[in-house]
């Protein structure tokens, strides 16, 4: 099967961003011919005088359309453009030289047309970017899910970097309304349809993420709103793991609690945890800075994961509530 890429790339009041990954577009060192495809979605910032500077450099398509969400936008991309296999990226994405390699090795030597590749922190980042992102892929956070080739689960892409054919997006309708978790609903919808995914280790990314702690809260808040969601629409992929944050900051006051009355067991074992997640940030980021913004970065993570988590169970899980009457903030409508 002859592959044609093309990037599906929504943006939303980052002309900055744009240009960064833009330029990451003309380091690829590749001969493989690809299309970049642009959705501008609604932005009071727009993007199209960066673009137009790259285009006599790239292949590259631009649209403008109301604001619907990433999700709707990546559809409308992927109706646009040419291709037969789309890479779906966030705008805040820096490729590495030889990643569109990569891909395309790995899906001739064994091909499915949903793939997920793993972000890193680039050594441009600022040190806060580099504690959160190690705060997002570490395995004694998150269990290494976001691009751990030995997870004990099957792999679910995440759109920031997101390999999709055009057959499996037709099949599928591609993005939901959702938004965050239009992409572990997609990737969901494609197994009950039959199609497979999979992990590219070596098509990495460099992702910003979050660039404040308010914005890294409201963040991985909205990522526990959306995880009872998922489970009621697709039951079959509830697990007690969704459960750790919440139970590990419920865990976190009581040894607070405790340690006050003298039962010093249950915080030393929390101390216990801060210190290993910091020897591994030391290993991993060559940082003591960054290793120390990890701890907070942890925090911040399970706190507002656990709490969107907690609120979302109570009121979709148990109170039953409809969740766009619930939650209207999480639901984009289609243009």
């Amino acid at each position: 099967m002859q592959l044609n890429f093309s990037f599906i790339i929504p943006v939303y009041n980052r002309p900055n961003e744009i240009q960064e990954l833009l330029q990451s577009f003309v380091g690829l060192e590749t001969n493989i011919k690809f299309e970049i495809v642009i959705i501008e979605d609604g932005s009071e910032k727009p993007s199209k005088s960066v673009i137009d500077s790259f285009k006599d450099k790239l292949d590259v398509a631009y649209f403008f359309k109301e604001n619907s969400g990433p999700g709707d936008s990546r559809n409308f991309g992927m109706q646009k453009a040419n291709g037969n296999y789309f890479i779906i990226l966030d705008s805040d994405c820096i490729l590495p030289k030889n990643y569109l390699e990569e891909v395309k090795k790995s899906l001739k030597t064994d091909y499915v047309d949903c793939f997920g590749g793993p972000d890193a922190a680039h050594s441009s980042f600022t040190n806060l970017q580099r504690a959160i992102d190690f705060s997002m892929t570490s395995f004694i956070t998150t269990g290494g899910i976001r691009g751990n080739k030995n997870s004990f689960d099957k792999f679910q892409p995440r759109s920031f970097n997101m390999g999709l054919s055009r057959k499996a997006f037709e099949a599928s309708k591609g993005f939901g309304r959702i938004h965050p978790g239009e992409d572990p609903d997609l990737v969901i919808r494609l197994w009950n349809l039959g199609f497979k995914t999979k992990l590219i280790p070596e098509a990495f990314i460099y992702h910003k993420r979050r660039i404040s702690w308010v914005k890294f809260y409201k963040q991985v808040y909205k990522f526990g709103l959306v995880r009872p969601i998922l489970n009621t629409w697709h039951p079959q992929t509830k697990k007690i793991t969704y459960w750790f944050p919440t139970l590990f900051c419920l865990g976190f006051i009581v040894s607070l609690i405790l340690f006050f009355i003298n039962f010093k067991w249950l915080f030393l074992c929390y101390l216990l945890y801060f210190s290993l997640a910091f020897v591994l940030a030391v290993f991993s980021t060559k940082s003591i800075v960054v290793s120390v913004l990890s701890i907070p970065a942890i925090l911040v993570q399970f706190i507002g994961y656990g709490l969107g988590f907690l609120k979302s169970t109570f009121f979709i899980g148990i109170l039953n509530r409809k969740p766009e009457a619930e939650f209207p903030e999480l639901f984009f409508k289609s243009k």
